[in-house]
C-alpha cells in the first residue's frame, strides 16, 4: 500500500495542503483551517467547492467546510449570553471571527494509510477584534476510509465562555431536486425564512425551494441520499445536537459572492453545530469538542 502524499501548495494568496491517500484526495487551507475539497477515487466530490471561489487573504472561501466561531450566522440572532461576549462595536461579521485568520499548523502525521492534520488558534496570544476572551481552538482532520473533523474549544480564561459554532459543511450533490435528507423526522426546527417560526419535521426532508432551517435535538447520524449520483453520504456526529440545513435556490444565488447563478443545483449545506439552546458554555479550564465523520456508499 503506497504511503500518503502531502504537498504544500499556494492557491493565489492562500497557503494550502493537498493530501493524497490510496483512495482519496483532500485540500485544506491554512486560512480558517478550512477543508476546501474532498473526493474519493472513482466518485464525484463529496465536499463542494465553488468554481468561482476566491483564494484571497482576509476573504472567506465559498465552499468546503468553514469553521464558524465564536458565533454562528448573524450575531444579533444568537442568545444574549453570546452577544454579550462581543465588546467591539457594530462590526460583527456573519459566522464569527476565525474563518479569515491563519491558524497554526501543529503537525501532519501518517497513521498507516491515513493522514492526520492538526491546526490551532489561541485567542489569548492572537486576540480577536472585539472579543477579548482567552480560548484555545484545535481542529483535527483525519483522512482515512472516511473524513473526520474534530473541533475542540478550551476555555483558558478565568470567566465562563459562551459561544455558538458550526462546521459549515458544503456537500456536493448531483441535483438538489433529487436529494433526500434522512434522520430528522420528528425534530423541531426553526424556519428562518418565515419569521423564525418553530415547527416539527414530518418525514424525511426533500428540496423544492430555498431552505434555511435550524434543527434542534438532532440525532447522532444523518444520511444524504443522492439519487442523481446514486450514492448515500452518511454523517456520524458527536458533541452536537443542532444542525443547520441550507440551500439558497435560484433567487438568492444571484446575490451571493463567489457563487455561480446555477450553483445551487449541485450543493447542500448540512452544518454540524452548537447553536440556539444547544450553545456552548464553558467553565474556566473546561474543554468540549464537536466531531463529524463523513463517508459514502453506492445506493
Amino acid at each position: 500500500m503506497p504511503s500518503p502524499l502531502v504537498e504544500r501548495t499556494e492557491l493565489d494568496e492562500l497557503t494550502c495542503w493537498r493530501v493524497r491517500t490510496d483512495s482519496a484526495e483532500l485540500l485544506v487551507a491554512q486560512q480558517g483551517a478550512q477543508v476546501l475539497s474532498y473526493q474519493r477515487d472513482n466518485e464525484p466530490p463529496l465536499i463542494w467547492l465553488s468554481d468561482q471561489a476566491a483564494y484571497q487573504k482576509g476573504t472567506a472561501v465559498r465552499g468546503g467546510v468553514p469553521v464558524c466561531w465564536p458565533w454562528f450566522g448573524d450575531l444579533r440572532r444568537n442568545p444574549a449570553e453570546i452577544q454579550g461576549m462581543h465588546q467591539g462595536g457594530p462590526i460583527c461579521p456573519a459566522h464569527g471571527l476565525v474563518r479569515e485568520r491563519d491558524w497554526t499548523l501543529l503537525g501532519i502525521d501518517s497513521q498507516g494509510p491515513a493522514v492526520r492534520l492538526e491546526f490551532a488558534l489561541d485567542t489569548a496570544s492572537e486576540p480577536l477584534p472585539g472579543w477579548p476572551h482567552a480560548a484555545e481552538l484545535k481542529l483535527t482532520i483525519l483522512l482515512g476510509e472516511r473524513l473526520q473533523l474534530s473541533l475542540s474549544t478550551r476555555n483558558s480564561g478565568d470567566t465562563p465562555l459562551a459561544l455558538s459554532q458550526a462546521l459549515h459543511s458544503y456537500f456536493a450533490v448531483g441535483d438538489i431536486r433529487e436529494v433526500e435528507l434522512q434522520g430528522l423526522d420528528g425534530c423541531r426546527y426553526i424556519e428562518t425564512l418565515e419569521d423564525w417560526q418553530l415547527r416539527k419535521q414530518q418525514g424525511n426532508l426533500d428540496f423544492s425551494g430555498e431552505t434555511d432551517r435550524i434543527y434542534l435535538d438532532t440525532p447522532k447520524r444523518m444520511a444524504l441520499v443522492d439519487r442523481a449520483w446514486k450514492r448515500r453520504i452518511e454523517l456520524d456526529i458527536e458533541g452536537s445536537s443542532s444542525a443547520v440545513v441550507w440551500n439558497p435556490w435560484i433567487d438568492k444565488s444571484r446575490r451571493l459572492s463567489q457563487f455561480a447563478e446555477d450553483a445551487w443545483q449541485g450543493m447542500l449545506c448540512i452544518e454540524t453545530a452548537r447553536v440556539m439552546g444547544d450553545m456552548l458554555v464553558l467553565k474556566p479550564g473546561e474543554e468540549q469538542r464537536v466531531v463529524v465523520s463523513i463517508t459514502s456508499e453506492p445506493l
